[in-house]
């Protein structure tokens, strides 16, 4: 098995400025000692998770060198963006992508997120070399094994990216633990302090946007829930949208999706023991996001049901453009409609699943969340 690096040796290898090495030292440290634990992880796997942290701190640095070059990045205003948050599986990925389609809003894409130096350019956004180049990888990697991820979540150069593949390369995301378990890491990052996290996130953003800005940014990712707090130290004006969903039918959803995830890297997948991890993992979550609000009442936030999203895609938007006060126009309507058309449901094939694949029942997801079904029930 590959040696597993100190944090310190990862972060002088990557060449990372010395204040932003300083942020990212207690989550790259914390997610190493949970890899140090971790003994399910095939040798491909383990060899997958060190590119893996690699990567983030070669995207990190490489962000950070270009806003030392051009220091006007750092003036770049990001005006009330748009968070999308809630339960995965519940229509958060449908919502980026149809908001993404309308030409007067941002999202960051995958290619842009993957591969982010130079900063994007409008003049050249619509040819640039790279989107081509993550198609290509998509089209090499996502294969075998790992072709089901296809039919769960949309990959693909110009399809918005989640604010998760920004956090990573700041170690304050949840990513590593969909990937590859890390359960220390997981409980690190559930408790830390992710301020620095949402500083690097506006990094990005401010990135992104330099040479290619539209009127609003919308974002999305799950774990938004986890750190309210730190998302609104960043980002005081942001505006949060919530769709909600059957919590019976989001677990059996995302336990599929991340065991297919996790296939490649581990000898095996223990069904029900995922089933119980990931049932409690994403309750936490909901359970720091209704305390938040609760102790938040002057943040408003536009609650939708994940029925209504694909019942009327285009009322559902405008629904959300009301409650954030972007104008909703004509060609507004036209791009939702054609994003809605274009992709259909199950384009890349029937994402199957069973909750009681995965040893759970709806009596015990029902339990576990009674206190979310409480609150929204109105929307599930």
């Amino acid at each position: 098995m590959a040696a597993i690096p100190t944090a310190s040796q990862m972060l002088a290898s990557s060449g990372m400025p010395a204040e932003l090495a300083a942020g990212t030292l207690p989550g790259l440290t914390a997610a190493l000692a949970a890899l140090e634990q971790e003994k399910g992880l095939s040798k491909d796997g383990l060899a997958r998770v060190l590119a893996q942290f690699e990567d983030n701190l070669q995207r990190l640095t490489a962000i950070a060198t270009d806003r030392t070059a051009h220091p006007e990045i750092c003036d770049v205003k990001i005006d009330r963006p748009v968070f999308i948050l809630g339960l995965p599986r519940c229509g958060t990925s449908i919502l980026h992508a149809l908001m993404g389609a309308d030409p007067q809003v941002r999202t960051p894409l995958q290619w842009e997120v993957a591969a982010p130096s130079p900063p994007p350019d409008v003049a050249t956004f619509d040819s640039d070399p790279r989107a081509a180049g993550f198609d290509d990888y998509v089209a090499e990697n996502f294969v075998g094994a790992w072709e089901d991820v296809l039919k769960a979540h949309p990959i693909g150069a110009r399809i918005p990216q989640e604010c998760g593949m920004m956090l990573e390369t700041a170690f304050q995301g949840i990513n590593p633990t969909m990937l590859f378990r890390l359960a220390g890491y997981y409980k690190w990052y559930r408790d830390a302090d992710t301020r620095f996290g949402y500083q690097i996130h506006k990094m990005w953003l401010q990135h992104l946007a330099w040479k290619n800005s539209r009127k609003r940014w919308v974002l999305k990712v799950q774990e938004h829930a986890y750190h309210l707090p730190e998302l609104f130290s960043v980002y005081p004006d942001a505006i949060l949208v919530q769709p909600h969903r059957d919590p019976v039918t989001v677990m059996a959803s995302i336990s599929r999706l991340i065991e297919v995830i996790r296939s490649v890297s581990f000898t095996e997948i223990d069904r029900a023991a995922l089933g119980r991890e990931l049932l409690h993992l994403w309750h936490d979550g909901q359970v720091r996001s209704m305390a938040w609000r609760k102790d938040n009442p002057h943040v408003k936030v536009h609650d939708l049901r994940f029925k209504d999203i694909v019942s009327d895609p285009v009322a559902a938007v405008r629904g959300i453009y009301a409650h954030a006060k972007i104008e909703f126009t004509e060609e507004t309507k036209l791009a939702v409609q054609r994003w809605w058309e274009d992709n259909p449901a199950n384009k890349h094939g029937q994402h199957k699943y069973e909750l009681a694949d995965y040893g759970l029942t709806r009596k015990q997801v029902e339990t576990v969340y009674a206190d979310y079904i409480d609150a929204y029930g109105e929307y599930l």
